[in-house]
């Protein structure tokens, strides 16, 4: 129940540490807002601790979450001490509600950022707006931003003034301005005057019962809200998000948690580029406090198969239509065929690596922003474009004559290069192998060009590529089929030890190169629930990669175990493990990209994969609940 009120742990009032600081969340304490351009995190104790400023891949205005010294903050405490809180949705909206309930008062914070109606209407703000709901109670304010990925610890001044709002709405606004060379504003509407606390604005506001206060970050040069103004914004912001939403056209059985899912792919959402960033955040780690902190902040092309799948399935033609414009005009800039392997949301290429100095959350680090996976050489991403292409032109749009001209140009890249070694879909940071998914997905690639281009009569070296195609069929009998283990296996090349299976293994049946119960695969199916499954829950891979620590497990291969167990006609199986995977997203209905041993979240949050491939699982799942058997190609 996504949209639903639960209690939340670890969000008291009262969880300070002694220098008054409060203490930085678990990564699954927080809720999502955004405005299509940004997102921000917030805990359970009200406190934003995440947040990069104005764009989703610029550096970060609020990051305790990677560093409690360094990283700057921006809190909420209602001072009542052992209250209850709760945090939710408000329904079908991705505006944020945190409750907290004392014996003596309660009160609400509703965060979000505004939308508006197109791209250049409203400019980037973060509204916070705080009611006394019963009795009275005194809240602490204290707006810490810190700029350059922790490199200036602190702003390099702070002014704060008062004025009286024009309109008389309100009994005035307090003001201040952080003086940096990004700058930022915040104004206090309502009682309480905000103060410069060293480089920091503070403010502690007595609330009776039904009285609300309401703060807007922004940028310096934003235009001043009056009270009346601000009720609009907010009012307005409720109305997008609610007219987006009922636009889904899921009706099953999972309604609230596809439908939070969504509603975060959304968030993930550019509306300037049409791009969708893999995660918001980067430097979370993926094995607890290890080396393994990347950056997500950007679009990967062998997402985009599962993003127009799952739009299109939810209904959302346009947002559909915008990523596949984006990723062709990708395959534009490549003339040789070849495309990269992620792309900044603007479509330019991903920096590479470079270390912070922030401590990393829970010590983990160390810290970068970029990815040096950006030069590495994936073949399976073009399988997942050219699925993407097949899938928009059969239910969306159809690629126009020059996007056409394009994917001739990657498809004849494929068929040159598909017996080469690469870094695989896990992007092992190590020597390149010959990987089945690798094989796979440029099997895919190849498959679906062939079927776009005899059903649209599109011109094309269909003899060729045919021949490519049963060519990559053939190869993968031949050397990912162990005759001895009686499975298909990982890679070739590798040792007897190592001949093991890999979570990637499960998208076979789910692109449709083997029946989802075939003997050879079910086989197969079996080997990743003995080697990979933890009760349900799947890691991609247990072999030694180079890097140390223990990853958990990743929340997409669970999904897409449940997938493979319904596609097989394990229906109660699949259905079982669907709904212990649900229980273990968080408060709201959120994933981030792997879960722990001990159920805690690991990687960087929310993680658009793992919401896709719940999408796809719930979709299938519903249909072979309601027909009462699988589909083998549905």
């Amino acid at each position: 129940m996504a949209d639903a009120a639960r209690p939340v742990t670890g969000g008291r009032a009262s969880d300070r540490n002694v220098s008054g600081t409060p203490e930085v969340s678990q990564i699954a304490d927080h809720g999502a807002i955004g405005n299509l351009e940004t997102i921000a995190l917030v805990d359970t104790a009200g406190t934003i601790d995440y947040l990069c400023w104005p764009c989703l891949d610029s550096p970060p205005v609020f990051a305790r979450l990677l560093d409690a010294e360094k990283g700057g903050h921006f809190s909420i405490e209602p001072d009542l001490d052992g209250a209850r809180v709760v945090q939710m949705y408000v329904p079908e909206t991705n505006i944020l509600m945190t409750r907290w309930m004392g014996t003596q008062a309660s009160v609400d914070l509703v965060d979000l950022m505004p939308v508006g109606d197109n791209r250049n209407e409203v400019p980037p703000r973060l509204v916070r707006r705080i009611t006394c709901t019963r009795g009275r109670a005194t809240v602490r304010i204290r707006c810490a931003p810190r700029f350059d990925y922790g490199a200036v610890g602190r702003a390099a001044s702070v002014t704060a003034s008062f004025t009286v709002d024009d309109d008389g709405s309100a009994p005035g606004v307090s003001r201040g301005r952080f003086d940096h060379e990004t700058g930022l504003a915040l104004a206090l509407h309502g009682k309480g005057t905000l103060v410069a606390d060293g480089q920091d604005l503070v403010a502690e506001i007595e609330l009776g019962e039904d009285e609300t206060v309401s703060l807007v970050l922004s940028n310096p040069d934003d235009v001043s809200l009056g009270a009346s103004a601000l009720d609009a914004v907010v009012e307005k912001d409720i109305g997008y998000w609610r007219s987006w939403s009922r636009q889904s056209m899921y009706r099953g059985r999972w309604r609230e948690t596809v439908e939070r899912s969504a509603m975060l792919l959304k968030l993930l959402t550019s509306r300037k580029h049409g791009s969708i960033a893999a995660a918001a955040t980067f430097g979370l780690p993926e094995a607890p406090g290890g080396v393994r902190n990347w950056d997500y902040r950007a679009t990967w092309i062998r997402d985009s198969s599962f993003t127009v799948y799952a739009l299109l399935r939810l209904g959302y033609q346009g947002e559909a239509v915008d990523f596949l414009h984006w990723a062709m005009d990708r395959t534009s800039e490549c003339t040789d065929g070849s495309i990269g392997v992620m792309f900044a949301l603007d479509g330019g290429p991903v920096a590479s690596e470079r270390k912070l100095e922030l401590g990393g959350f829970e010590g983990a680090g160390p810290i970068v922003v970029g990815n040096d996976a950006n030069t590495q050489v994936q073949h399976d991403i073009y399988g997942a474009l050219l699925d993407a292409v097949y899938l928009g032109s059969k239910y969306g749009e159809p690629p126009s004559h020059d996007s056409w001209q394009n994917i001739i140009r990657v498809v004849d890249q494929v068929c040159e290069t598909w017996q080469t070694p690469d870094s695989g879909i896990w992007e092992v940071r190590g020597p390149t192998k010959h990987y089945l998914h690798s094989r796979l997905m440029s099997w895919v690639a190849v498959d679906r060009a062939v079927r776009l281009a005899q059903k649209r009569s599109l011109p094309a070296p269909l003899v060729r590529w045919a021949e490519t195609r049963t060519a990559i069929h053939d190869d993968i009998w031949a050397n990912f089929w162990d005759e001895t283990l009686g499975r298909f296996v990982r890679a070739t090349g590798d040792t007897p030890a190592d001949r093991a299976v890999d979570g990637a293994l499960l998208m076979m049946p789910l692109v449709r190169f083997i029946g989802p119960t075939d003997p050879k695969w079910l086989a197969t199916l079996d080997a990743i629930g003995a080697d990979l499954s933890d009760d349900g829950q799947v890691y991609r891979y247990k072999i030694d990669d180079g890097l140390p620590g223990q990853e958990g497990t990743f929340v997409a291969c669970s999904f897409w175990y449940v997938e493979c167990l319904a596609r097989a006609g394990r229906l109660d199986e699949a259905r079982f493990n669907f709904e212990k995977l649900l229980a273990h997203g968080n408060h709201l209905g959120l994933f981030a990209e792997e879960i722990a041993q001990d159920g805690t979240f690991l990687g960087n949050f929310p993680q658009g994969f793992s919401h896709l491939a719940l999408i796809s699982a719930a979709f299938y799942l519903d249909r072979a609940l309601d027909d009462g058997g699988p589909r083998a190609w549905g």
